[in-house]
């Protein structure tokens, strides 16, 4: 199979032939027709975070394909459904957090693409629990960003609480953002996009956006003051200035939402005005497989739409570089050939 290799950290990725993997107890073998392309992909081929993943190995945390090989004892699953493999590729299943419905918390987990090969290959392993079945509908194509870009912004509007009539910033209209604002709309919010380009600010307001900000142009947390200030801002920009807005624009009673996650990025956090004005700030990893469930059920009613640009897995260190210069209007995803 082909496969898009980090063989050392902060280098360009390799494409090379590897032999198809033989799944273990409890996992499935899965031949992907598509792979979303995250930051966070980049991070880990960087290595930018503390906890570094290890050389060699295959990124990836948005594969959708079809199953082709069970390992003992998988019942549930059959050949030739197709799933979807997120970040969380497993979890203990006894810890307090994924007893309480929180397994994105667990200690124990393993991520795809990151503790474990991913999806920038022709076929992957996937743990069979963790691997979500996706309803007929949904291509490929679509099922891969909302695979992680779709259950994590969905899962950041369910922290956020957000209720109708309630105005919500979403700071940074991109490959997660242009789905952020379309879940609070769902939610039946007034959304505030807020972009530093014109292609993601239109973008914003052909998805529906109430209110457009130009962070060139203009001060976010002040427009939004204008406003009453938001109930909820959703930080999806990787800028620190961007966090500080955002948390500028908020209400009494708001709560800052932190999804984006930069490499060495701080936030200042205000002790007095936080307090007496009974502000949240709340860090939102991903989403359970309930929530991933949701998100494909939404998006097979067709509540929901996938912004994408297809590309081949050889052009992975080109795409990397287009991501991190904001010449990308959404979401990449790679498509394979044999698909």
């Amino acid at each position: 199979m082909k496969a898009a290799v980090v063989r050392e950290l902060g280098a360009p990725l390799i494409i090379e032939e590897r032999p198809d993997p033989e799944p273990e107890p409890g996992q499935v073998r899965i031949r992907l027709e598509a792979s979303g392309l995250c930051h966070t992909d980049i991070h880990a081929a960087r290595g930018d975070w503390p906890v570094k993943p290890s050389p060699p190995f295959i990124p990836g945390h948005e594969g959708v394909g079809i199953v082709e090989a069970l390992g003992d004892p998988v019942e549930h699953l059959t050949v030739g459904q197709r799933v979807a493999v997120p970040w969380l590729g497993r979890a203990c299943g006894r810890c307090e957090h994924c007893l309480s419905g929180w397994e994105t918390l667990c200690e124990q987990q393993i991520n795809t693409g990151y503790a474990n090969d991913g999806g920038y290959a022709e076929k992957m392993l996937a743990w069979a629990d963790f691997a979500q079945v996706v309803p007929d509908g949904i291509s490929p194509r679509d099922a891969a960003p909302l695979t992680c870009a779709g259950v994590t912004t969905y899962k950041a509007l369910k922290v956020a609480d957000v209720r109708p009539s309630q105005l919500v910033a979403i700071s940074g209209v991109g490959g997660l953002g242009h789905l952020a604002l379309q879940y609070a709309k769902i939610a039946g919010a007034t959304v505030a996009a807020i972009d530093v380009t014109d292609a993601k600010l239109e973008l914003a307001r052909e998805l529906g956006a109430d209110i457009l900000i130009d962070a060139r142009k203009e001060d976010p947390a002040a427009r939004l003051q204008e406003y009453g200030g938001a109930h909820a801002a959703i930080a999806l920009a990787v800028n620190e200035q961007a966090f500080a807005a955002a948390y500028g624009g908020l209400r009494r009673g708001g709560k800052l939402v932190l999804v984006a996650m930069p490499a060495e990025g701080t936030i200042e956090l205000p002790i007095f005005p936080t307090v007496l004005n009974g502000i949240s700030v709340i860090g939102s990893i991903v989403g359970t497989r309930q929530d991933l469930a949701e998100v494909f059920q939404l998006h097979a009613a067709g509540r929901t739409r996938v912004i994408s640009e297809v590309r081949e897995l050889e052009s992975v260190n080109e795409s990397f570089d287009d991501v991190l210069s904001g010449a990308v209007d959404a979401r990449i995803v790679f498509e394979f050939a044999h698909a």
